[in-house]
């Protein structure tokens, strides 16, 4: 049996419920380690064995930790997938290799959850997440709404946030800057040489929505 047949039954099986409760947030959730608990056996049924393994990345002044998590079978045959997670430069209440932990926990989970097609959409880190996109989001309206006054360093500003979006996708994914600028070139429609604010921010968003 081939590995993709065998991760297809693993997937149709294996069952992780969310079993741990945040009572400060009021919400139920999974960690990675309930997913390894839950998917030994199951990978032990159909001939295969599953790791995970993590490292750190650094991308700009940022580190990112990188999982992977990988399924073989017998006859050599491998499948993996891959995650990132951020560490804070600080969060209350914990220490460094604390950080790292819990940035090592969440990129771990999200390698598995890609690798089991698992759904974690209202999880505590995905919360803190959609949080975090939420503050960003509004200090960028907020810059915005300040640089209207100056055109040239509004659209300064726009370069810069897109160009920082592709640099950071061809960090994280090994890709190659030229090929993504000319993606982005030819989904508006022109050189970036003669982009307004306005594509610049619509390049943003297109470099954005690949991760």
């Amino acid at each position: 049996m081939k590995i993709t047949e065998q991760l297809g039954l693993i997937q149709t099986k294996l069952k992780a419920p969310k079993s741990r409760r945040n009572t400060f947030g009021n919400y139920n959730y999974r960690s990675a380690e309930d997913i390894l608990e839950a998917a030994k056996p199951v990978c032990r049924e159909n001939g295969c064995t599953l790791t995970v393994s993590d490292d750190v990345v650094q991308v700009g002044d940022r580190y990112y930790i990188k999982a992977v998590a990988t399924l073989a079978n017998d006859q050599g045959e491998t499948l993996t997938t891959q995650a990132f997670a951020r560490e804070d430069e600080s969060k209350k209440g914990m220490d460094g290799s604390q950080i790292t932990g819990t940035a090592s926990s969440y990129a771990r989970k999200y390698a598995l959850n890609g690798l089991f097609c698992i759904d974690d959409t209202k999880d505590a880190d995905t919360e803190e997440n959609a949080r975090e996109r939420a503050n960003r989001a509004g200090k960028q309206a907020e810059q915005q709404a300040q640089e209207k006054t100056n055109p040239a360093a509004e659209k300064l500003a726009a370069r810069a946030e897109c160009q920082r979006a592709v640099k950071l996708w061809c960090q994280l994914h090994n890709g190659d800057e030229k090929a993504c600028w000319q993606q982005i070139a030819e989904a508006i429609g022109k050189a970036s040489k003669n982009f307004t604010t306005d594509d610049w921010r619509r390049g943003q968003k297109i470099a954005e929505a690949w991760t």
